[in-house]
């Protein structure tokens, strides 16, 4: 497959599809040694995470997916983009590669998309990082009542479509400091390419208004992993996601430790790669 916008100085990687649902799911896998696998949020792809991999990859084998609909996999416009069935896929592309011993790195809807599968498959999980994500209800936080307001808006749907609203404007809008230019943002919104593209991250943002309960399930059943070694990376400038999040991590997994990025937002891999490189390097030595 052809991506003429896609900048490959940037992006270096070689391209694997595997079938899934008869639609072709991308995904990244570098270097060699214990797996780290790389779960993306919206409306993002496995390239927010192409520089942490960069430097991983000479130390350790770097997997990074792209769910179906983002990226450089398929984007049907009609498919179940569900939060529950990325899961799924998720589980059935581990389960088909028989990774085990497995570093989670989750950002985002990477968080309940990524955590759900490690509670039902434990047994293959080593180690968990968390980027500033979530796996529980947020139905009484004021940040909350706020937005589901814009959730439910009839007019959402129209601006998702036609004006690939979450690429275009709610990406670069949750970065603190370190701006995206308009360079990169072109690799982030270049993938929705038309209107019939853009279903999957529409589906995140229903998935945020429907999925509460389900999220508050997760967390209720995360006894399954949550001894698991755990290293919660947060930027502390997210205007999205509050660092009371990150206290909320620290304090439901036993095994925590936590690193604080002041003035970096939504985005710690893009926003501030090195750190975020450096911190996962040494939590993966750290025997």
């Amino acid at each position: 497959m052809e991506f003429n916008w896609l900048d490959k100085t940037e992006y270096p990687f070689r391209s694997n599809y595997l079938n899934v649902n008869s639609h072709k799911l991308h995904y990244i896998d570098e270097g060699e040694g214990e797996v780290v696998l790389f779960v993306h949020g919206t409306p993002s792809w496995s390239f927010d995470y192409r520089n942490v991999i960069k430097p991983l990859s000479k130390s350790f084998r770097c997997i990074a997916i792209d769910h179906i609909g983002f990226g450089l996999s398929a984007k049907p416009e009609h498919y179940d983009y569900s939060t529950q069935n990325h899961s799924a896929t998720l589980e059935s592309f581990v389960l088909h590669m028989n990774l085990r011993d497995v570093t989670l790195v989750v950002h985002d809807f990477g968080g309940p998309i990524g955590l759900n599968f490690a509670i039902k498959n434990a047994e293959r999980i080593k180690k968990l990082v968390v980027l500033n994500s979530w796996l529980w209800s947020s139905e009484g936080e004021p940040e909350y009542v706020k937005l589901r307001k814009v959730l439910k808006s009839p007019v959402l749907p129209f601006l998702y479509r036609y004006l690939n609203f979450s690429a275009r404007f709610v990406l670069p809008s949750s970065f603190g400091r370190r701006k995206l230019s308009a360079t990169l943002l072109k690799q982030y919104t270049a993938p929705f390419a038309d209107r019939t593209q853009r279903n999957g991250t529409l589906a995140f943002a229903k998935s945020l208004l429907n999925d509460q309960q389900w999220f508050e399930e997760l967390w209720q059943r995360r006894g399954a992993i949550v001894n698991k070694p755990t290293l919660v990376i947060w930027g502390m400038s997210d205007p999205v996601i509050s660092p009371k999040y990150l206290e909320k991590f620290m304090s439901g997994f036993s095994n925590s430790s936590g690193i604080k990025l002041h003035g970096c937002g939504h985005f710690p891999q893009e926003e501030c790669a090195d750190e975020v490189a450096q911190a996962v390097f040494g939590f993966l030595q750290n025997k």
